[in-house]
């Protein structure tokens, strides 16, 4: 998988003849993964038409600063919080300047006033333009304020000289973003790590219309697959029926009833390394499934003759139990939803199933199921930690760090 699956580059082009290999740059970039948006300045469409960028990326071009098809006309804002990198290729000695100097006069330089993501430049001007004091002074400046310049190479120029000034090679600069990501990517805690996890609910067929369920969203369950990612983890998301997209660069297998998780589960559970049960799996699925709709027995006066009805249950296969019993090296966490008892039920089961780890949290009476809070207790073999009730989003991610913390250490140890 490229590091710049899903990223998104946003290429700023100034006014220069090397503008023609931004082309070739943006075309590698999209090749590896990455979604790119082109910003050009005015002198920028002189030299390559926005045409040609649009064709290439999928995307329209902005050039306007107050452009009245963008959210609210405030395009600058919106491809400031868009952009995970931003690349400025060729980077003019005006521009230059200009970013130095603090303007906001079009809408790229703009853009670098408006945004918090890192931003690459790549010089390209003539070699006497380069080495003057003044545009040595201006990088200096950029660089001081966090900015990242790639060049200028050396070589034959455009005007028939011979120096620095030459912007680098497309590949060069797709390279030197894919390392910007790789590095990112590679000092997470769980890189090169997979995080298999179950979340939502299953649905247990009566007939061809009916199912018994419960009233699990799934949403604890996609938050920790997000905050798993977020620390560089590849996530296995293995999900109940739910109305959630998926998360952001985690892979995603839908299945319906405790027997198609159970089954999907076991299957992705031998190449994991971290499993996190959080699905509210049915204990009970009817024996019998009616191929057709169970329909109620009226008398001719419309009475129903048959008031109750019974159907028979068989206990599901234990998802949790099963993968942590199969697989004893795998890392595995379980969650443990209690109306009563909370901390000795979740003992009970953290025991009982084998488990590194097990995450208990109060249900019922308007706690847990439907809501976007929620408070957990963290129970492993010594130790134990409260996390108090707050959003679900901000409770993964302090749960992954705890969960992150005592995997490592159990390697450590193993």
């Amino acid at each position: 998988m490229s590091a710049l699956n899903n990223k998104r580059i946003l290429i700023g082009i100034s006014g220069g003849i090397a503008a023609y290999k931004t082309a070739e740059f943006a075309r590698a970039l999209i090749k590896n993964g990455a979604e790119v948006r082109v910003c050009m300045t005015k002198a920028a469409t002189e030299f390559i038409t926005p045409l040609t960028l649009q064709a290439l990326t999928g995307n329209p071009v902005h050039s306007e600063l107050l452009d009245p098809a963008a959210e609210a006309a405030m395009g600058h804002i919106e491809l400031a919080r868009w952009a995970d990198l931003i690349m400025i290729a060729p980077a003019s000695a005006d521009l230059i300047a200009r970013l130095a100097n603090g303007h906001a006069n079009d809408l790229l330089s703009t853009i670098c006033l408006a945004t918090e993501t890192p931003i690459h430049i790549a010089p390209a001007m003539n070699r006497l333009m380069w080495s003057n004091a003044a545009t040595q002074n201006n990088c200096k400046t950029l660089s001081q304020r966090g900015y990242t310049l790639h060049g200028p190479a050396e070589g034959e120029q455009a005007c028939g000289e011979t120096g620095a000034g030459r912007m680098l090679e497309a590949q060069e600069l797709a390279d030197i973003v894919i390392a910007v990501f790789n590095d990112e990517v590679q000092s997470k805690p769980l890189f090169g790590k997979t995080v298999l996890i179950t979340a939502g609910p299953t649905r247990e067929a009566i007939d061809p219309v009916r199912y018994i369920s419960n009233r699990s969203s799934g949403k604890m369950g996609y938050a920790i697959a997000e905050a798993a990612q977020s620390l560089g983890a590849d996530v296995q998301l293995v999900s109940g029926p739910v109305a959630l997209e998926a998360p952001n660069k985690v892979t995603r297998s839908l299945v319906e009833s405790a027997s198609q998780m159970h089954d999907k589960t076991m299957n992705l559970a031998e190449s994991a390394d971290i499993f996190i049960a959080t699905a509210a799996v049915a204990d009970y699925s009817p024996a019998n499934i009616a191929d057709q709709k169970i329909k109620k027995e009226v008398d001719a006066e419309n009475v129903n003759k048959n008031p109750e009805l019974t159907l028979a249950l068989q206990t599901n296969k234990d998802i949790l139990s099963d993968v942590s019993h199969a697989f004893p090296n795998l890392f595995s966490v379980g969650f443990a939803a209690e109306t009563e008892n909370l901390i000795k039920n979740a003992q009970a089961k953290l025991q009982r199933k084998k488990l590194d780890m097990i995450v208990a949290n109060q249900v019922g009476e308007n706690k847990g199921f439907d809501k976007d809070t929620n408070q957990i207790e963290i129970i492993w073999h010594d130790g134990q930690l409260s996390l108090p009730e707050q959003d679900k989003k901000l409770l993964a991610i302090e749960l992954m760090k705890v969960i992150t913390e005592r995997f490592s250490s159990s390697t450590l140890q193993r």
